[in-house]
């Protein structure tokens, strides 16, 4: 697939994004409205190139930035457009609508969110190309290079195996979701992992770090739930939990409350340099 890959928001997942879909010497425009994220992406994308790309021949696409005064000028050309900004329904409605408005009729454009469905995202709003909206979440490429692609009853039918096809080869390792799923398919499985975490350490059953011991002592993995929350950040994991509740009643409140308390104390895991952790 030729043609420009356009990210907006150049924040964690951001910059990781730009690595992966610039890795088979493609062209990327990442697009913020702050220059020093723009800034901070592009060291991040040449340290990636210079460590995971030595391993996985990175052809090494050019990134260019662009802030969102520039909208325009970046979705020019893009044959897909992602949306990574924070996990608000109201403002991603918002940033896809913009992104629907500008970008050609043949633009694929995506949604990066891990909590909210496309089907939601695009309800009752009026787009040219709604037909052509889907949900493409990743989790922590390159290192973790799982993506999960989601469309509606009405996605134009060669787009699912068109982006499985452009993940797989840019290092993804794609899933088609085959139906409408909150949380995808692995976010629903670690959701009620961290959730039962967050609520034996609010109950004061055990420590996160106790907690995050025992998990990897009997499921032999790296990191803990606490460990892999600091890392995503406070904030986000409450946003998605809150997202959760609203769909499913009978959630207990006591995970949330914790987490209410640690954003409230200015801990937010490892972006902050303290959350269940000092980093």
């Amino acid at each position: 697939m030729k043609g420009v890959v356009a990210i907006l928001g150049a924040g964690t997942q951001g910059r990781r994004l730009a690595y992966m879909w610039s890795s088979r010497g493609r062209p990327v425009n990442l697009i913020d409205k702050r220059s020093d994220a723009l800034e901070a992406a592009l060291l991040e994308v040449e340290r990636f190139r210079t460590t995971v790309g030595k391993k996985t021949r990175h052809q090494g696409g050019t990134v260019t930035t662009f802030g969102v005064e520039k909208l325009d000028d970046a979705l020019s050309g893009a044959w897909l457009a992602v949306e990574n900004v924070p996990e608000s329904l109201e403002l991603k409605r918002s940033v896809v609508k913009q992104l629907d408005g500008i970008s050609g009729m043949d633009t694929i454009i995506a949604s990066n969110s891990s909590s909210f469905t496309i089907q939601e995202i695009i309800e009752d709003l009026e787009l040219k190309s709604s037909h052509r909206c889907i949900s493409l979440h990743s989790y922590w490429p390159p290192e973790t290079p799982g993506i999960e692609i989601m469309g509606t009853k009405i996605t134009e039918p060669e787009i699912i195996p068109l982006l499985m096809k452009e993940c797989k080869e840019h290092g993804f390792n794609p899933f088609h979701v085959k139906k409408n799923s909150s949380g995808y398919i692995y976010n629903r499985i670690w959701a009620a992992i961290k959730r039962e975490a967050l609520y034996v350490a609010a109950e004061g059953v055990a420590t996160p770090e106790e907690i995050d011991e025992i998990y990897k002592d009997v499921l032999k993995t790296p990191k803990g739930p606490f460990e892999q929350m600091d890392t995503v950040g406070l904030d986000v994991v409450k946003d998605i939990e809150e997202n959760y509740a609203k769909k499913r009643k009978a959630l207990p409140q006591e995970p949330r409350d914790l987490l209410a308390r640690m954003i409230q104390e200015g801990k937010l895991g490892v972006k902050t340099g303290e959350g269940f952790y000092k980093y």
